[in-house]
């Protein structure tokens, strides 16, 4: 007879019977281990905060600082007109989109093309300071805050000789600032940092990148600005020699979009507007380059009270000193800017002389020639300015009253030759004929013409490039008046000895190289 209470009994002994089976054969095989148990996870600092105390102080200063100047950093969004596309460049199902008007019939609007930077306030009222690449060729100006809200600008004044623009907004209210340093303070090795708000359109914000660096150099010429005002046909080759290039390097990240935006120092001063990149791809590769604040702030003021500026010359062409001059001119380093010749109507005529070597301005030292033309540049014209210059191989104290330079008034550069003789110095000369002082521009022939520099050699180096189809007037103190008198004024030349070439252009400007004759 089938008892239930049996049944039930033995179901669960064999129940029982199989888990402790089962447990036994898992504890065998190590199944029961606690091998998926939670890690013991800390976030006890592992250094003690007396060890990076100086590290945690400069961290706690980049942020007080970024909180402080980020304010008055603002976007620049502008709009220019798109450069035209012809229907020749366009793939053919896709011309009739470029060479049609709508379907309503009307013409089809110009396009245009957005594009922008950064700039900052340097007023309460809504003045701001940029790049004039930034806002060159614009139509329409928009200045984006950190709240999103933005504002109508309009352009006070640019100039493309410096790069510097002044924007401006019209707000019912008192706009945060940035305070301006004194650029001629800061040191190589100084903390900076380097401020953007690039933006890139409404929808993708790349709001105050703020990137930490130190200044890498001063005093940087690049001939960046001058390479594109001569590539402009507005300007040319001409004018271009008026550009003032004088930057403070840095290794702080700056990109296209941080251009305008302004470079602080630790105490939050503007030193510098972050300008340009050293770069092959057109993105930051370790050198980034500002333009001093000193003279940023100086032509801000002409274009506020002018809407140009007013551009001091000191009337000389110069050149930088090379160690062959401060042999020849008795330099006590191979520093200062050599004046190759003086504008007998300018501002310096009777003062300063062709071999002059200017040291200083005023009593700032001056190493290059883009510190001079910073220098001259940050006063006006008719201030009175001492220039100290080693004339005889001995300094000497002179005062110049700077005048205006016209920005019309620069020798053209004359078409080269084939060259007839070559020399040790690697130098080519030719007789200047008739015809080669016509197309030069000479107003008479006769003499020897530089009509080719070698590539890499002593004269290249020199600097005498610069010099080719200009008439060679003088190697040392022997007149030249053909390719012999080259040849006799240098045979006499030991290898190692200083060799100076004076040259003479198709206006009778002067200049000297002087070159070291190889070994």
């Amino acid at each position: 007879m089938f008892d239930p209470l049996k049944a039930k009994a033995r179901v669960v002994l064999l129940v029982s019977t199989t888990f402790l089976v089962g447990v036994g054969i898992a504890s065998v095989l190590g199944w029961t281990s606690a091998s998926h148990a939670m890690p013991a996870i800390t976030g006890a600092p592992q250094v003690s905060e007396s060890a990076v105390r100086a590290a945690l102080d400069l961290s706690e200063a980049f942020t007080n600082l970024a909180d402080a100047v980020t304010p008055a950093v603002v976007r620049i969004e502008t709009r220019r007109p798109a450069p035209a596309t012809s229907s020749r460049d366009v793939p053919e199902g896709l011309r009739r989109y470029f060479d049609s008007p709508r379907r309503d019939g009307e013409p089809r609007p110009p396009r245009s093309q957005i594009a922008g930077g950064t700039g900052f306030i340097v007023s309460p009222d809504g003045y701001i300071l940029t790049n004039n690449h930034v806002v060159e060729g614009a139509t329409d100006l928009r200045v984006y805050f950190p709240d999103r809200r933005y504002f109508q600008a309009r352009v006070i004044g640019a100039d493309p000789f410096t790069d510097i623009a002044v924007i401006k907004i019209d707000v019912d209210e008192e706009l945060p600032t940035m305070a301006l340093g004194d650029s001629d303070d800061v040191r190589v090795g100084e903390w900076i940092l380097a401020i953007g708000n690039p933006g890139f359109g409404a929808s993708t914000q790349l709001d105050f990148t703020v990137t930490a660096g130190i200044i890498s150099a001063r005093g940087r010429g690049l001939a960046l600005l001058r390479r594109n005002l001569s590539n402009d046909p507005r300007y040319g080759s001409d004018l271009s020699a008026y550009a003032i290039e004088d930057f403070i390097q840095t290794d702080a990240v700056i990109n296209p979009g941080n251009s305008g935006g302004p470079m602080v120092n630790l105490r939050g001063q503007v030193v510098g507007i972050n300008s340009a990149i050293a770069s092959e791809t057109g993105v930051y590769q370790g050198y980034g380059f500002a333009i001093p604040i000193n003279l940023a702030r100086r032509v801000m003021e002409d274009l506020i009270e002018y809407g140009h500026v007013k551009r001091p010359r000191i009337g000389v062409v110069i050149d930088e000193v090379r160690p062959e001059d401060a042999e020849v001119y008795g330099l006590p380093s191979v520093s200062g800017v050599l004046v190759q010749s003086v504008d007998p109507v300018g501002p310096s005529a009777g003062s300063l002389r062709a071999e002059d070597v200017i040291v200083s301005l005023d009593g700032q030292p001056v190493g290059y020639v883009s510190e001079l033309q910073a220098e001259v540049a940050e006063r006006r014209p008719g201030d009175r300015v001492r220039v100290t210059v080693y004339r005889d191989r001995r300094p000497v104290d002179i005062v110049v009253r700077l005048g205006e330079a016209p920005l019309n008034n620069v020798p053209s550069v004359v078409t080269a030759n084939d060259a007839l003789q070559t020399h040790q110095l690697g130098i080519n000369v030719e007789l200047l004929d008739a015809e080669q002082a016509r197309r030069g521009g000479y107003p008479g022939s006769g003499g020897v013409i530089l009509s080719g520099v070698a590539q890499g050699g002593a004269a290249e180096r020199g600097g005498v490039g610069r010099y080719r189809a200009w008439k060679l007037v003088r190697i040392n103190r022997m007149q030249i008046n053909s390719p012999a008198d080259v040849r006799s004024a240098l045979d006499g030349v030991e290898g190692g000895e200083i060799v100076s070439l004076y040259v003479q252009n198709p206006d009778g400007d002067e200049r000297v190289a002087n070159v070291r004759m190889p070994r």
